[in-house]
């Protein structure tokens, strides 16, 4: 079967920088599939990078290499790696933003882009995704082993992605993203709340308001209702029916949110 190679970077598909990958992919392994995750995390936003792309791999085939490119310090001194977790292979920058991924697969192999025979003969200081990152993906789908693309390391930068708090009969979490929807989505995950609700009830409120649920779907919220409910990544979300929640209640990334017992 053909390799996989799954995209996502900050780049939108505006400007060419994602094409132009696709392109660099594709004279050095024409049959790859390729697949688009997603072109649309914030400009410069690492850490939306890491949790989108822990959302989706995990639903992805054996051995796809995930191509990320959030690259704020582009051309800097930091490190671009490629790891193999999971049965995966990751190919990015050393910034933090296979944090979320990593988290559940340790990695099995961890090396620094330095092998100079699968970049372009002539690295931009301003577009590895195109000279760096995309050729060592395709040389991967073209079968060379991990270790062939550079020196192995022991170590990766981690995000430090926050997690939420419990004090007597409250946790304190908070937002980590937006969709394109208005979903507010936060850091706490079912299982957490699951364990500190303990089978009894709690209420949920952000931006100083109370919201109903949680609920099972959001069909289930009324008119104008802002609700929790877990969404499709197993985090507690608020929503509204149709229209959005972030609008409506004013709330953005980094807010806080209150589940009481």
């Amino acid at each position: 079967m053909p390799a996989v190679i799954a995209l996502l970077s900050d780049f939108g598909l505006r400007d060419h920088y994602a094409g132009t990958m696709k392109g660099v992919i594709l004279r050095i392994a024409p049959d790859s599939i390729l697949v688009d995750l997603t072109h649309d995390i914030p400009a410069h936003d690492i850490l939306q990078g890491s949790l989108q792309l822990a959302a989706a791999c995990r639903y992805f085939p054996a051995a796809t290499i995930f191509l990320c490119v959030v690259d704020p310090g582009v051309g800097s001194g930091r490190r671009a790696i490629a790891v193999a977790a999971g049965g995966f292979r990751f190919v990015a920058p050393d910034n933090g933003l296979l944090t979320s991924a990593l988290a559940a697969h340790a990695p099995d192999q961890i090396v620094e882009l330095t092998e100079r025979r699968y970049a372009l003969p002539a690295i931009s200081r301003t577009f590895e995704g195109r000279d760096r990152f995309a050729p060592a993906a395709a040389w991967l789908a073209r079968g060379i082993a991990l270790t062939e693309l550079g020196s192995p390391l022991e170590s990766y930068v981690r995000l430090a992605i926050p997690a939420p708090s419990v004090e007597e009969a409250i946790m304190r979490g908070q937002v980590v993203l937006v969709d394109r929807f208005g979903n507010i989505v936060t850091n706490i995950e079912r299982g957490v709340l699951e364990s500190f609700a303990a089978g009894r009830a709690v209420t949920v409120s952000i931006a100083g308001q109370a919201v109903s649920g949680p609920v099972e779907t959001y069909a289930e919220i009324g008119p104008g209702v802002a609700a929790a409910l877990f969404g499709s990544s197993d985090h507690l979300e608020i929503a509204l029916n149709g229209a959005s929640a972030a609008d409506r209640l004013g709330v953005r990334a980094g807010d806080a949110v209150l589940v009481t017992r």
